[in-house]
Parts: C-alpha cells; structure tokens; sequence
C-alpha cells in the first residue's frame, strides 16, 4: 500500500481515537474530582485499544504477520502504548502546571506530539509484514 494512503488510514483512526480519548478525559476527569493524571492514564488506554482494533482491520489489513494478535497487542502497548502513555503524562503535567494551559488543550498538543512515532513504531514493528514490502517498478 502506498505509504501516504497508510498515513491518511493511520490518521483517521487517531482522529477518532483522539475524539474518544478527549470525550473519556472530559468524563474521567469530572468523575475524578481532579485527579487528571488518573483520568488522563484511563482515558489512553481506552483510547489505545481502540486505535488497536481499527489498525488491525484497517490501517495494516492487507499484511500477513506471523505473530498472533495477542503479540501484536503487547507490541502495541510496549510501543505506541508506552509513547502515547509516558508522553501524555509528562506532557499534560508539563503543559497543565508549568504552562497553565488548560486540561484538554493540553492533552490534543500531547496527541499530536506522540502521533508521528507512534505511526513509526506501527508500521516498522508492530503491524510489520511477513515479507518485506515491495516498491513498484519504475
């Protein structure tokens, strides 16, 4: 496939993860009392097992892999997991009191600065193919 069409596929799922973890943050936080950090780490693990299953039939559909779903969910979590997870948590405690920016500000700016490596680690090792991709002819 095509790479750029990958990386619209890859950020039409984030854009809706990213609507399902603002939503959840929203939530968790109002239920929280506060406890942002607390309600900002649920809300990215939702988020993650969501991207998960649409990457999974959507983005990487079309590669074989020889690792089972439950090793490429771990890989997941040990890769685009630990990014968006260490990532959000530093930037949003970085952002929200050392810049005083606002929660949910601070959680879309922390999306977006973990999107691009989160793109690298899926394509490269998480969804890789059994078979290195071929480039077309020129």
């Amino acid at each position: 496939m095509n790479p750029l069409i990958r990386w619209g596929k890859f950020n039409l799922v984030g854009a809706i993860g990213m609507v399902l973890q603002l939503g959840a943050l929203a939530l968790f936080n109002r239920w929280s009392h506060g406890h942002y950090l607390y309600a900002s780490a649920v809300a990215v693990e939702l988020t993650l097992l969501h991207n998960f299953v649409w990457h999974l039939h959507y983005t990487w559909r079309d590669r074989e892999s020889r690792s089972a779903i439950p090793t490429r969910l771990l890989r997941f979590h040990l890769s685009n997991g630990l990014v968006s997870m260490l990532g959000n948590l530093a930037l949003m405690h970085l952002l929200v009191h050392g810049a005083h920016l606002p929660v949910l500000l601070s959680n879309l700016i922390a999306i977006l600065c973990c999107s691009i490596v989160n793109f690298l680690l899926g394509n490269e090792w998480v969804f890789a193919s059994a078979q290195p991709e071929q480039l077309p002819a020129s």
